[in-house]
């Protein structure tokens, strides 16, 4: 699995639906859709867009709101889907050194440990995209896998967390050793780094892109709470610890660079998972999560500096993360071969 700053021949993304589960209550999928369209928008100055909708009237609706868009960027595959989340439920793309094809690996999908009903849909998008693309597949479905959960560096180390990959509703029968074989076997990860809890509010028991993630080869950026009375103070203390006594596949020490979090948001009673680090890697942009926050600035200055050659493009993601998500969630990188 290559690293997500590596070229991409295109991102994949699956358009929401009115009667799905992600954007509940009056108004909330209508205020959601004009984020789509800028983050579309934005992803297509860098690469093509690869748009999954249900049919041909949906196409047309989508194409509609998508104006302000290039269309010749533009690409839509009539592949449905339950919820928007393309990180979790698309396939993962491969190269492969040997054969210089592209694949992908379709594993197993229960909607983040049967969260949400239906998820058939999502579970069946891998496959179904790979037939579209001609594209070989490597079915692993019996192993329960989100794409958020990971986080490569393309030469043989991955994150995750325990709180995921070890929570009993994904993969109860398999041990950490079990699980690391999988990585290992479909994605060539040769090691692991494994960090504690994700964040509150993540109802994904706590995907690692909502909290590190890989700028480099040698470099993560992981989010840091001040406030020490805030329920995310410790958990990430405790992985930024764990982070800064890591090291390499080749034994080099991990950098770490500290990424602040925006100020709590709750929503209906409940805390939303906003984090700075949901951020997404394109071509030649990087797609920022905005909440109108005070934190905003020190976010963007972190990401330039990771990122010097590519243009930051901070979006407001206020009525996004009514969805529990952000841009990584939404995402997926078809690398160039």
């Amino acid at each position: 699995m290559p690293a997500e700053w590596e070229p991409h021949e295109a991102t994949w993304i699956s358009w929401p639906h009115p009667e799905g589960s992600s954007f509940p209550g009056a108004g909330a999928y209508q205020r959601v859709l004009p984020t789509f369209a800028k983050m579309v928008a934005a992803l297509a100055e860098s690469e093509i867009v690869r748009i999954n909708v249900k049919d041909a009237e949906q196409e047309k609706v989508v194409r509609s709101l998508l104006n302000g868009a290039p269309p010749e960027r533009i690409e839509f595959f009539h592949v449905p889907t339950d919820e928007p989340w393309c990180r979790d439920h698309g396939p993962i793309f491969l190269t492969r050194k040997r054969d210089p094809k592209l694949a992908a690996v379709d594993f197993g999908f229960n909607a983040w440990g049967y969260k949400l009903s239906p998820f058939e849909n999502d579970d069946a998008a891998p496959t179904a995209i790979c037939e579209k693309l001609g594209v070989r597949v490597f079915d692993n479905g019996d192993f329960i896998f989100e794409g958020g959960s990971i986080d490569v560096n393309g030469r043989g180390t991955a994150l995750t967390t325990e709180s995921c990959l070890l929570n009993p509703n994904r993969n109860p029968n398999l041990s950490r050793s079990e699980i690391e074989q999988q990585l290992h076997d479909y994605l060539g990860v040769k090691k692991v780094l494994w960090l504690g809890d994700g964040i509150e509010g993540d109802d994904t028991d706590g995907h690692v892109d909502d909290i590190t993630r890989f700028v480099s080869e040698d470099t993560v950026i992981t989010v840091v709470e001040e406030d020490e009375e805030d329920p995310n103070f410790e958990p990430l203390q405790n992985n930024l610890n764990r982070l800064q006594d890591m090291t390499l596949l080749d034994g080099r020490p991990l950098q770490v660079v500290k990424l602040p979090m925006p100020s709590r948001i709750v929503r209906e009673g409940q805390r939303l998972p906003a984090s700075y680090a949901n951020f997404y890697i394109a071509n030649t942009v990087v797609l920022m999560p905005a909440y109108h926050d005070t934190n905003d600035a020190w976010a963007l200055a972190v990401l330039k500096e990771a990122f010097p050659t590519r243009k930051i493009v901070p979006i407001d993601c206020r009525e996004l993360i009514w969805g529990l998500g952000a841009f990584h969630c939404l995402t997926q990188q078809q690398p160039v071969v």
